[in-house]
């Protein structure tokens, strides 16, 4: 008996991962904290190491299948040698005689798969989702068929048993056959790119969604960054940026406007006295959304401090779950890819999202006391997208006037006006 390697804690409100690359195959020698899997979960990418030097005796899963929190995934021998050829106990003829394919691990530690029947429902288990709706509903799993991998309970059977009211659309034909070009290249979507393309379909289906639009003079920020940022720098050891402006505006707004920073839980609204504020960041796996918790306590220096690691760590894929977790409210930047205007999507179950975009030289017309002038202003367009469920309008138009204010008299943020 080896031992055996589970899925780690995946976080908050994650029960699942798919293991995305074996880096190890039965048979291979293994280092001790040396990774042997790579895991992808709705967030982020997770490297699973072992914790001691040996051999690696099974595999319990496929490359592309799903895992649930502290399963099993392989197991390795302690102490066993490089050698493939040395026979172990634990391991079987084949496995010993020649490394299994990544894709078809070992099934040494692996039960019999379970019989595609009416019991199928209470022989295997349930995942969290089908679980949720079974309980909620108190139905008897065995009285179900499963339709999933070995006779597994799928959302889809506990639906279509008759028994619970279908929330989701009917599901939709079979995709027609399409010919191949060789101009073209099919490659699967990553879990990650899944997940995001299904939670923004959720949002548009779920809020009531909104945007509302206004635009900011940057003069006054433009004009504060450049006196101070070579000394702010060399104070703090890192750059002055314009997110730092923007979260801090946001607070201050959010404090005015406490609905923005509110969530709808089943009939109730939850009114967070906290301010943990994501920060949209693209990476080439897609968009992440790391929180800067209770962002009001922070510097500006401490702010862009944050933002910088958090950036760091997403570009390398060594982002947590801790780390993109409870956010109450996110700013995205679309300005730093050329963004000149745009509706940002909800990040659920959050209520509000701001959007920052390009700074463009604009010609603007301003009062003063000679009349009205027409001069040359960098401009910035901020789009707020909101859930006009729990969100007036009126809320909304103050809130991001509320931004405004302080965007372009950057003093308010220092004596909290």
């Amino acid at each position: 008996m080896g031992i055996e390697i589970k899925v780690p804690t995946l976080g908050e409100s994650v029960t699942e991962a798919t293991v995305s690359r074996w880096l190890k195959a039965v048979g291979d020698h293994i280092g001790k904290d040396e990774n042997l899997a790579e895991l992808e979960t709705d967030k982020v990418t997770l490297d699973v190491s072992s914790p001691v030097s040996g051999k690696v005796i099974s595999l319990a899963v496929a490359e592309g299948e799903t895992v649930l929190a502290n399963a099993i995934l392989a197991e390795i021998e302690e102490g066993a040698g490089q050698a493939p050829s040395a026979p172990t106990p634990a391991a079987t003829p084949s496995a010993s005689d020649a490394p299994a394919p990544v894709a078809s691990p070992s099934v040494v530690a692996s039960p019999p798969p379970a019989p595609r029947s009416s019991d199928a429902g209470s022989a295997a288990p349930l995942s969290p989702a089908v679980r949720r709706i079974v309980d909620e509903n108190n139905l008897d799993p065995a009285s179900i068929t499963g339709t999933g991998k070995d006779g597994r309970l799928t959302k889809g059977d506990v639906l279509a048993a008759g028994t619970v009211p279908k929330v989701a659309p009917t599901p939709t034909a079979p995709l027609a056959p399409r010919s191949e070009d060789p101009r073209e290249e099919r490659v699967p979507m990553s879990r990650l790119r899944q997940v995001i393309a299904r939670r923004l379909k959720e949002a548009q289906n779920t809020a009531a969604m909104l945007t509302t639009f206004n635009e900011v003079d940057m003069s006054a920020v433009m004009a504060l960054r450049g006196e101070y940022k070579d000394s702010f720098e060399k104070r703090h050891g890192v750059k002055l940026g314009f997110m730092s402006f923007f979260v801090h505006a946001v607070i201050e707004a959010l404090k005015d406007y406490p609905a923005v920073n509110a969530e709808i839980h089943g009939n109730d609204i939850i009114y967070k006295n906290y301010y943990n504020i994501g920060v949209a960041v693209g990476t080439p796996q897609g968009l992440v959304v790391p929180v800067l918790r209770d962002a009001d306590s922070m510097s500006f220096a401490e702010t862009e401090a944050s933002i910088n690691s958090y950036g760091e760590k997403a570009r390398q894929g060594k982002l947590s779950m801790a780390d993109m977790s409870d956010g109450t409210f996110t700013i995205s930047n679309g300005g730093i890819y050329g963004s000149m205007l745009s509706t940002p999507i909800l990040n659920p179950p959050q209520s509000g999202i701001l959007g920052m975009h390009n700074i463009q030289k604009r010609a603007v017309v301003v009062s003063g006391k000679d009349g009205d002038q027409i001069v040359i202003k960098p401009m910035m367009y901020l789009a707020l997208s909101y859930d006009h469920r729990i969100i007036d309008g009126r809320e909304a138009v103050s809130f991001l006037v509320r931004v405004k204010q302080s965007l372009e008299d950057p003093r308010r943020l220092l004596i909290g006006l």
